[in-house]
């Protein structure tokens, strides 16, 4: 009479085995989200220093790619290609597994 008709000695322990796997999916779950908050992040930052270095560029034709150069180095990029087509700038940076590219249009001066 004291025994639960719902309660069997061999389904004791059941739990843990359940409770384990969950937790190593949360872990799972929990890494993935850190990783893809981290891939936003290096987008956004090599998006930031494109533009940056690209514009950089532009404005100072003489001293173009040293100038990209320090300004993505200063945005935590590092630039892997850098072109100077007829009027323009064209800047690729990576940050991380990130990268971006970026144009520019040189800045034209009027001497007098």
């Amino acid at each position: 009479m004291g025994k639960h008709p719902f309660h069997d000695r061999d389904d004791r322990g059941q739990i843990l085995p359940f409770t384990a796997l969950l937790l190593v999916l949360a872990a799972g779950l929990a890494v993935l989200i850190v990783e893809l908050g981290q891939i936003a992040v290096d987008r956004a930052q090599a998006r930031t220093a494109a533009d940056a270095a690209a514009l950089a560029a532009a404005a100072s034709p003489e001293r173009a790619r040293a100038q990209a150069v320090r300004l993505a180095g200063a945005n935590g990029a590092r630039i892997v290609s850098f072109d100077e087509p007829p009027g323009e700038v064209v800047v690729v940076v990576v940050v991380g597994r990130a990268s971006a590219t970026a144009r520019a249009q040189t800045i034209r001066t009027f001497a007098r």
